[in-house]
């Protein structure tokens, strides 16, 4: 796990200095060390931060090249086939001079070009030079779990881990006009939106390849994940899900640097140690979170699965001191703007304070099982959806938040599937914080838009849909990311494994999806391992004291924007996340604990 950044340098406008700068902004995470490469011609530069976890040593060092010295590699991720595929390209006559995946992506692409990216199974973001065809190429993974920036203009290229390295590359980088009216609908700013102008985000299971003398590109698919189903019964989705999930754990367990697991008590974190401590025994560490205030507790659950697995555990007290002492240092953590994050800061301090350089998490679970509440609301939406629009307009009005939310349903977009289930500030709440009208966010709904299959999905599957692409894309998985590599520690994600999502999206509706428990298929293919105290009760989110919390943050010059929101959180009439959410749009140097 790592940090890239580079560029296709036209003008020579910028120098390795400069390209050492935005290198090292993302140092937290890469600490293990660093490297440099540009072009004989001095046009493309290409820099890395090297968190290791497999292969320790030198030999693994990025940038890497080939022995001929016309390709250079730099790559943020795992390749959880590497092994398999290392066999196949030895048996193709390559020989190989490292024991790690980074030489195995050079040498793959060496043996099969753009193709090889297909057949990684891993998270992976990663930039090649190929000098004899005279290109970059771009690459990320087939689930966008790593992340991977990109700006384009009429001097070349411009590629980063991190948005805060373009800034730190170019301090006066022109912000985008409309991130704070997405931030604000949405809690996160989606996709193909960053907070700054024309810097985006590489889409999941694409490649960019650029031409480094005309500067002409295109981008590719190499994975998409198609709705085939071809497992109509439970039986069969049972067994294949028990030996595609074991497999999945089993893979992402590697590593020649401590691994362990986040325990929180819910289904997904208490399966995963369940399969983990059957490959890694005893030697597997779980660490937990846990609070003062005894309605946030989880630990009567994670005591269950400890005793039943026996793993080596250890729990971390927080308090609101200690949000307190960290908060200046979980803004600077923030690399784009969420209504969340928080919570994956102290897991991945804990983490790291615990001895670990990897942790695995259930991020996917819910989406791709049917996990979220979303799931058991198909058939409400389906009914308010007859609804003439013009009803909904009246909720715009209403002082509760969750009442106020179904106002989004007055608009005709196939967004509003998702806003009616997690959206945060309507369009006329959003046009009154930030001074504009209320028709220049309603436009910027139209143009975010689905694809054409969606309406011809199942209801499930639709929520499935955006739960995943959206959801988890733009929070989970980033929220995940920053606040992993703030901490130096790698976040895995089993349930996003490559053969497990095609796996997923085999099965049909009608066997994936149950209206009486959600994420079903899971406890059957586990019941005999999973406590039935773990599931069968009420889905309880990993939660911190933040309503509490967060009343304490306020800016030290405060405007009637501010004044509005803070009223109606302090009188609950509105989450914490959209409290937290506003503060994000102001200046952070204004905020105050």
């Amino acid at each position: 796990m790592c940090r890239i950044n580079g560029w296709i340098d036209k003008s020579k406008q910028y120098s390795e200095a400069d390209g050492l700068r935005m290198r090292d902004a993302m140092q937290h995470g890469g600490p293990d060390g660093a490297g440099y490469y540009k072009s004989p011609d001095e046009e493309v530069h290409f820099g890395h931060r090297r968190l290791s976890l497999i292969d320790l040593t030198e030999a693994s060092h990025q940038p890497m090249l080939d022995t001929s010295n016309q390709l250079a590699l730099v790559f943020n991720g795992e390749i959880y086939n590497f092994k398999e595929l290392r066999s196949e390209l030895m048996h193709l006559g390559h020989v190989f001079h490292t024991t790690g995946d980074t030489e195995v992506i050079l040498k793959a692409y060496k043996e099969w070009g753009t193709s090889a990216f297909s057949r990684f199974n891993g998270m992976f973001a990663l930039a090649i030079h190929d000098q004899m065809k005279q290109q970059v190429i771009l690459a990320r993974d087939h689930a966008g779990i790593k992340p991977l920036y990109y700006s384009l203009n009429k001097n070349g290229l411009i590629f980063a881990s991190e948005v805060r390295a373009f800034t730190s590359l170019n301090p006066d980088w022109e912000e985008d006009p409309n991130w704070k009216k997405y931030f604000l609908l949405f809690g996160f700013l989606p996709e193909p939106h960053t907070t700054l102008k024309d810097v985006h985000p590489l889409p999941k299971g694409t490649f960019l390849q650029i031409d480094t003398r005309t500067l002409t590109y295109s981008t590719h698919f190499f994975h998409r994940f198609y709705y085939n189903y071809s497992i109509l019964n439970e039986e069969e989705a049972l067994v294949r899900i028990r030996e595609e999930l074991q497999d999945a754990v089993k893979r992402h367990l590697f590593a020649d640097a401590p691994i362990g697991l986040f325990l929180s008590g819910g289904i997904d974190s208490s399966l995963l140690t369940l399969i983990a401590q059957q490959q890694a025994g005893e030697q597997l560490r779980t660490l937990s979170i846990v609070f003062d205030d005894e309605k946030y507790s989880e630990k009567k659950f994670q005591d269950l699965i400890i005793k039943k697995t026996r793993v080596h555990h250890e729990s971390f007290l927080i308090g609101e001191k200690e949000f307190k002492n960290s908060f200046s240092d979980i803004l600077q953590s923030i690399d784009q703007p969420s209504n969340d994050g928080i919570n994956s800061y102290f897991i991945c301090k804990y983490a790291r304070a615990y001895g670990l350089k990897a942790v695995l998490s259930g991020i996917g679970a819910d989406e791709l099982f049917g996990g979220y509440p979303s799931f058991q609301r198909t058939g409400l939406l389906g009914v308010l959806k007859k609804v003439p629009k013009a009803t909904f307009r009246l909720l715009n009005y209403m002082p509760d938040d969750k009442k106020q939310r179904l106002s989004f349903l007055q608009h005709p977009q196939s967004i509003i599937d998702y806003l009616y289930n997690r959206g945060f500030f309507i369009p006329e709440e959003v046009a009154r914080l930030l001074d504009c009208t209320e028709e220049e966010i309603i436009q910027l709904l139209d143009v975010v838009d689905l694809p054409p299959f969606y309406e011809k999905l199942d209801a499930h599957e639709q929520v499935s849909y955006l739960e995943t692409n959206w959801y988890m894309q733009n929070q989970l998985l980033k929220d995940t990311d920053y606040m992993s590599m703030w901490h130096s520690i790698e976040v895995r994600v089993p349930f996003l494994d490559k053969r497990l999502m095609d796996l997923v999206y085999q099965i049909a509706p009608s066997v994936r999806y149950s209206p009486e428990q959600g994420k079903h298929l899971l406890i059957k293919a586990f019941h005999f391992e999973l406590p039935r105290a773990i599931w069968d009760r009420p889905k309880h989110g990993f939660v911190f004291p933040f309503e509490t919390w967060m009343k304490q943050v306020k800016p030290i010059q405060s405007n009637a924007g501010w004044e509005m929101v803070f009223k109606k959180f302090q009188n609950g009439q509105i989450h914490w996340s959209r409290y937290w959410c506003y503060l994000q749009t102001l200046d952070q140097t204004n905020l105050n604990l």
